[in-house]
């Protein structure tokens, strides 16, 4: 038994600080958007480039780590419990990819250009629409998260 619960603790006890460190980055990313998206002045176009940038660099970041590290651990729970998660996933995880093409959009209107007023203004509308989006997104990880993950860990505790 106290193997069982070693090898559980091995296999899953990552998750949880993978998602926390991920968390994080979501934090890091709000903070950045918070940031940018209080500015004003759009005249001031190498300064905002210079923060949709940063923006752009943990916005890509956060969302790889979400596909390509989070998510496939979730996914991965759900199908060692066999529990109903994977038609869950089913459900949420296409509507989150649809947020991940908005955000990659987003990153490649910034990305490597030279920012007029006009593009500055452009992009802060788009800042806004990406804003909802981000919302929407962060509720549906925070569901597979409670759903996927966080229903598992007594189940974790106990293995």
């Amino acid at each position: 038994m106290l193997e069982n619960c070693r090898n559980a603790r091995e296999r899953w006890g990552g998750v949880s600080e993978l998602i926390d460190r991920w968390l994080k980055e979501r934090q890091e990313l709000l903070v950045r958007y918070c940031d940018l998206s209080t500015e004003t002045d759009f005249s001031q176009t190498e300064m905002l480039r210079d923060k949709f940038v940063r923006l752009c660099e943990v916005l890509v970041d956060y969302v790889s780590a979400g596909h390509f590290e989070v998510y496939e651990q979730l996914i991965q729970e759900a199908r060692e419990f066999n529990d109903g998660g994977l038609e869950l996933v089913a459900k949420v995880y296409p509507r989150i990819e649809q947020t991940t093409g908005v955000a990659l959009n987003f990153n490649d209107r910034v990305d490597g250009r030279l920012l007029t007023e006009g593009d500055v203004r452009e992009l802060f509308s788009e800042l806004s629409k990406l804003g909802e989006v981000l919302e929407s997104r962060f509720e549906m990880e925070d569901f597979l998260i409670e759903h996927l993950h966080n229903a598992h860990a007594g189940k974790m505790a106990s293995a």
